[in-house]
Order: C-alpha cells, then sequence, then structure tokens
C-alpha cells in the first residue's frame, strides 16, 4: 500500500516539485496550499508524513504545527524552509515537528527525510501496540534500529510457544520487558505473569518464595502460603538473574521443568504445575557450568531457545527515539512543561557508551528533565559525566579504521565531533564556538550546513 503524504505550500512551483518527487519515488501525495486548507487534510486515516512551509498566508507554519500535534500526534511533520528562517524551524522542532529542510534542496534530500519520517512513524504504531501489550510492564520496547528488529522478530519467533527461553544480555538492556513481552505475544497472555529475582531474595527465603510452604513447615510458618510456581498456573513464571541460584535450588527446579511436578516446603504433596519458564541472566551461564557453579542439564533445560539483548551501544539509532519515550513518560510522572530535546543534546547522547544500558538511559534523561529551566533539554542539562565522556573521546582523538569508510569520510567525521565538541561547550552560540575553533562564524555556519549538524540555538 502506497504511503501518504500532505504537502503543504503555498508557492504552486515549491508545491510541483515536492509532488513529482514524492510522487516518483511511489507515495500518494495530498496537496494544500495553506494551513486552513490542509486542516481538512489531517482527518485523512493513511496519513503518514505532513511537509509544510514556515512562511504562508494566513495560518503561519509555526501555528500549523501546533495544530497538527493537537489532530494527528502520531503523525510526523518535517518543515520545509529558507535559509532566514532556520531559527523558526529550529524552534518548530521544539514545538513537536520530527525534521527540517533547507530550501533548496536536493530531491535526494526530500526522499530521505520522507523515508525517515515515515520509518518514525511505523516505529510510534509498533510501539503503541506494544505499550497497549505490556501496559504493565511500565516500559515498552522500542526500537527502529535493525538490531531492535532482529530482536523483536525473535520474540514473535518464539512467543506462541511453551519453548523455555533464557534471556541473557548486560544489565540494563531490558531482559525483563522481553520476557514480558513474550509471555503478552504468547497464548498465555490472559494467564498470570509472575516474575522473581533470584539474586533479589536471601537464599533462605528463596526455595519457600518459590515454592510455597505448609503450616509448621518452619518456625513462623503460621499458615499455608502459595508460592510463585502456584501463582504462576497457567501463565508464565519468570526467573530473573537465574545464575545466582544455588546448587541446591538449581536441583529443585531442575526437577519442576522435568517433571513438571514439585512440593510445597514441609510438605509431601505432589502438585502439577502448568507453567511457562523464561530466565535471564547477565552472567554467561556456560562459564558458571564449566565452573561448577550452575548445573548443566538445568542449562540446557532452560536454553531451548535463548535471545541476546544487544547492549544500546549497538543500536545507536535508538537513542533518540528511546529517549523521547522516556521523556514523555517522566514529563507525565513529573508534571513539567519539558517538551523535547534539543538536537545538539541528542547527538551528545547518540556518542555516549552508556556501559548501564537503557537503565542509565532513563535516569539521565530523569536527571535531564529535572535540571531542564526550559521546555526543551539541552547539552547542559545532561549529567555531566555524559558531556564529559564524550568531550573525552573527541580529545583523544579518533583513529582510522577502514570500516569508517574512505579519507574524505573519516575527516568529515572528526571535523564534526570538533564543531559538536565547541557546540556542547558554547551552549549551542555559533559566535563563540567560532571562537573557540579559531574559524569565522561565517565559515563555522557553512561547515555546519555542509555536514547537516542540527542544533538547537542560533545566535547570528
Amino acid at each position: 500500500m502506497k504511503r501518504t503524504v500532505l504537502v503543504v505550500d503555498d508557492e504552486a512551483n515549491m508545491q510541483a516539485v515536492m509532488r513529482l518527487v514524492l510522487e516518483e519515488a511511489g507515495y500518494r501525495v495530498l496537496v494544500a496550499d495553506s494551513g486552513e486548507a490542509a486542516l481538512p487534510h489531517l482527518q485523512h486515516p493513511d496519513l503518514d508524513v505532513i511537509l509544510t512551509d514556515l512562511r504562508m498566508p494566513g495560518m503561519g507554519g509555526e501555528e500549523f504545527v501546533r495544530r497538527c500535534r493537537q489532530l494527528q500526534g502520531s503523525v510526523p511533520v518535517i518543515i520545509v524552509t529558507a535559509h532566514g528562517t532556520i531559527s523558526s524551524a529550529v524552534k518548530s522542532i521544539r514545538d513537536g515537528a520530527a525534521d527540517y529542510l533547507t530550501k533548496p534542496f536536493e530531491p535526494e534530500q526530500l526522499e530521505i527525510a520522507v523515508r525517515n519520517a515515515v520509518k518514525l512513524r511505523d516505529v510510534l504504531n509498533e510501539n503503541a501496540r506494544l505499550k497497549a501489550a505490556v501496559s504493565q510492564a511500565g516500559r515498552r520496547l522500542v526500537g527502529a534500529s535493525e538490531a531492535s528488529e532482529r530482536l523483536m522478530d525473535e520474540i514473535r519467533r518464539v512467543a506462541p510457544y511453551k519453548t523455555s527461553v533464557l534471556i541473557t544480555g548486560e544489565s540494563g538492556t531490558g531482559k525483563e520487558l522481553v520476557a514480558r513481552t513474550i509471555h503478552e505475544l504468547s497464548p498465555r497472555a490472559d494467564g498470570p505473569w509472575v516474575a522473581i529475582n533470584c539474586s533479589a531474595i536471601p537464599r533462605d527465603l528463596l526455595e519457600s518464595e518459590l515454592f510455597g510452604y505448609v503450616k509448621g513447615a518452619f518456625t513462623g510458618a503460621t499458615q499455608n502460603r502459595t508460592g510463585r510456581l502456584e501463582q504462576a498456573q497457567g501463565g508464565t513464571l519468570f526467573l530473573d538473574e537465574i545464575g545466582d541460584l544455588d546448587l541446591t535450588l538449581q536441583a529443585k527446579l531442575l526437577r519442576v521443568l522435568q517433571e513438571r511436578e514439585y512440593s510445597p516446603v514441609g510438605s509431601d504433596q505432589v502438585r502439577t504445575v502448568d507453567v511457562r519458564f523464561l530466565a535471564a541472566s547477565n552472567r554467561d551461564l556456560r562459564t558458571l557450568v564449566r565452573e561448577g557453579r550452575f548445573r548443566e542439564d538445568l542449562f540446557y533445560r532452560l536454553d531451548v531457545y535463548s535471545i541476546v539483548v544487544p547492549p544500546l551501544r549497538e543500536r545507536r539509532e535508538d537513542i533518540a527515539l528511546l529517549a523521547r519515550v522516556f521523556l514523555g513518560e517522566l514529563a507525565v510522572e513529573t508534571d513539567k512543561r519539558v517538551t523535547g530535546i534539543a538536537p545538539g543534546a541528542l547527538e551528545v547522547m547518540s556518542r555516549y557508551g552508556w556501559p548501564g544500558n537503557i537503565r542509565e538511559l532513563r535516569n539521565a534523561v530523569e536527571r535531564a528533565l529535572l535540571s531542564c529551566k526550559g521546555e526543551t533539554v539541552d547539552v547542559v542539562d545532561l549529567p555531566p559525566g555524559i558531556a564529559g565522556e564524550v568531550e573525552r573521546t573527541a580529545e583523544n582523538g579518533p583513529t582510522w579504521h577502514p570500516r569508517d569508510g574512505g579519507l574524505d569520510d573519516w575527516l568529515a567525521n572528526v571535523e564534526r565531533r570538533a564543531i559538536l565538541q565547541a557546540l556542547g561547550q558554547t551552549s549551542g552560540v555559533q559566535a563563540h564556538a567560532a571562537k573557540l575553533l579559531g574559524v569565522s562564524e561565517r565559515s563555522l555556519w557553512h561547515r555546519i550546513k555542509k555536514l547537516g549538524i542540527q542544533i538547537s540555538r542560533v545566535v547570528n
């Protein structure tokens, strides 16, 4: 099915050019010559992208962008602007626009911008669906990178079956969310979801927590108590940090997996169990097996199907999207009017290594939100360690590698890093950044334009 793009521009020639380029690229194009004329098109059920000029008679582009956010909040808006109105375009991005194009532009630039916006639209739609599916999880899987798409493919592939799944990955990558999504997309979605963190419960209590106990089983057991296994009957039991389970409990869990039965602590009664087992670990279980700290037979029972959750540094394309999602969630939680993240801040975030992965990113966004004095999070609002680490990386000097492309590409990347570092140190003030770099403001402006660097503040 063709994707639908709405073009809003009062210049007939520009309107015709954009329509021609997009139709040749396979899009269905709707046109309007003013914001007022475009409003009825916002009711179109299959609208995917909106392209709008800023300077138009009647309703201006900035007001039209605000109306778009109200009526079609999930449809990306691309601003088309002349050189003299770039600061207005940046303001529109703060108000919710997804991107902007500066006139004159090449047809290829238009195609790339629209293609990226369509991809963003698809991601937002997919994540809205996932949000409904995992509403109790508190977060949702978000991602447009190839790594995220592969992860979702694996989740969809294994979700329909009762197979045990072992989920591995570094701390903070979202392993529990992956497990929760598997449950929500499975035939057991209407059954209970029960999670237990094997490292968070003292070992002497973990057995009774998992299997339950009967009255009189030990001192203080004044009544029967159901365990997590019974609570998960007909649903899914998620065993987080399974690598921290001691060998005695590993043997008892193995029996449950093999025989599908167990006995509560203090009871000889055998109970059958109908539970799907999902387990996760940030440790290498194969290494633990070799060291004699994890049972090999239990490992193979759990590792019927394995999913490796990639670290955030391997899915950098997702960082901006995740940051925006977290900002939206946290802004609601804190009741603070912060509506966006400046391109410069997103650039710094995309270059940071995120050793704490998604958990660290969310914490950084929360801190930036609380530090922000305006409506847009900027570089100065980020935790000092993040911007500082990016600066140190730039100061150390990048090393060329064949995978980085040719010399021109590598030099452009070095130049980009230097400019971003200077802009970060001067809060986006180009006059100060130019002085820091030892170039004229005009030269800096041309370099910013050539490299496609987006900044949140324009000072002439």
